[in-house]
């Protein structure tokens, strides 16, 4: 019986050994699959913590919605850290990995969702040694502290991102009475959540009312606040709204007396200068334009004036072209008559000479006397047609001396009116690009 129970018992203890094997070989091929999934995070956990030491005073870097950053990250002496692993995250988020690197290669898989597609690390900078995160498209949730951490090296630095959001307040409410007046000052999307203070002509604060704050959706807040204030001659009051953590203020102005009431905002002032700006420029512009075509106007007065007195020139030289031209003709037409009565005179000369000859051999003595009477009528008569023959001959030469001078005006006036032809032509030119 006794060997019995020992058998039993090594037997109990062989199975004990065959189950512990068969549990030892499914904890390793699990140990298997998650080794390789954890070894870099087990390399980026807090084991090292007591060893890390924090490179430099925490930086505060301050940006708006939307805008790209850089959170920096410089360890010193500054190297090639392309190959380096290296942890950007946020302690307060869940998981905290911002942006991790391990082995020149980006692990991105545990990587907060929020930050998705918004992160990079250029390798121009890890080359040089520079550690630093781009981070795009800033938004509200992006407010915290940024730890950059080295394992390798148990360096840690960290830095502050505050994210603001700002815009200019305006009075979205007023009630007028006969002498009360009850202002409401509003601004929206601001954050972190920002201070309303009114304040007097003097820069004194007013007593308002508790200022009213309501966050949206998108994490930005609304703030409001009333004052009631007494209409006066004149009375200036501002409501400003502030942040000093991203130190950015905006302010309204108003001017309220018993008469009426102006608001002016730094937005609305901007909008009144941008229209002014603007109508005096069309102004500018319209009276440029309206001298330029005043001058084109007087430009094309002139023109058409000086076109007309070519025009006139032009007529009057036809007409004493026309004039010279038929004087011209009478002056020829009188020059041929003269020569047609000069070659009269000599042949009617001609004749008497040859009568002359013959009455000289026909007469007798007797009748002497009479012959030499009648031949002195006779010579007395050949000396007076030749003197006519003389005087038409200077009439002839005058007459072809007014011939040349009428022929040299009528060249000049040719020539005079060639240019007045070409000016007029130019004229017509300038008249048409105007």
């Amino acid at each position: 019986m006794k060997d019995n129970g020992t058998s039993n018992d090594k037997n109990s203890m062989m199975d004990c050994l065959k189950n512990g094997l068969i549990l030892k070989s499914q904890l390793s091929y699990f140990t298997v699959l998650v080794f390789h999934h954890t070894v870099i995070l087990l390399l980026l956990t807090n084991s090292c913590r007591g060893q890390s030491q924090e490179v430099g005073p925490p930086q505060q870097i301050v940006a708006f919605l939307g805008e790209n950053i850089i959170l920096p990250c410089n360890p010193q002496p500054a190297e090639d850290s392309v190959s380096k692993s290296l942890e950007w995250g946020r302690l307060d988020l869940v998981p905290r990995f911002v942006h991790v690197r391990s082995e020149g290669q980006d692990l991105l898989s545990d990587q907060n969702p929020s930050y998705t597609g918004r992160t990079s690390m250029p390798i121009e900078k890890l080359k040089h040694g520079d550690l630093s995160l781009t981070l795009s498209d800033v938004k509200v949730s992006d407010n915290g502290t940024y730890r950059c951490y080295i394992p390798s090296e148990g360096k840690t630095s960290t830095v502050q991102l505050v994210v603001g959001s700002v815009s200019s307040p305006v009075i979205v409410e007023i009630n007028l009475n006969t002498s009360r007046v009850m202002l409401q000052c509003e601004s929206k999307r601001w954050y972190p959540e920002p201070e309303v203070i009114w304040l007097d002509g003097e820069g004194n604060l007013l007593s308002a009312g508790p200022t009213e704050t309501v966050r949206g959706s998108d994490g930005l807040y609304t703030v409001s606040r009333k004052v009631t204030v007494e209409k006066r001659h004149s009375n200036n009051f501002t409501c400003r709204v502030q942040q000093n953590n991203i130190n950015q203020t905006r302010e309204t102005h108003i001017d309220i007396s018993a008469d009426c009431l102006v608001i002016v905002s730094s937005f609305a002032a901007r909008v009144i200068i941008v229209s002014a700006a603007c109508f005096i420029c069309t102004l500018t512009f319209l009276f440029v334009f309206w001298k330029l075509h005043q001058t084109k106007k007087e430009e094309k007065a002139k023109l058409d004036e000086e076109f007309q007195k070519n025009k006139e020139e032009q007529t009057d030289l036809e007409q004493i072209v026309n004039t010279v031209n038929e004087q011209r003709k009478e002056l020829e037409k009188q020059r041929d008559q003269l020569k047609l009565d000069q070659d009269e005179i000599h042949k009617k000369c001609d004749e008497i000479e040859e009568k002359l000859q013959s009455v000289e051999k026909r007469t007798e003595s007797d009748s002497v006397q009479r012959f030499f009477d009648l031949k002195e009528i006779i010579m007395e008569a050949k000396k007076s047609l030749r003197q006519r023959n003389v005087d038409s001959g200077k009439l002839v030469e005058s007459t072809q001396s007014l011939l040349k001078d009428a022929g040299e005006m009528i060249n000049k006036m040719e020539d005079r009116k060639k240019a007045v032809d070409n000016c007029i032509e130019k004229i017509r030119k300038q008249q048409q690009e105007i």
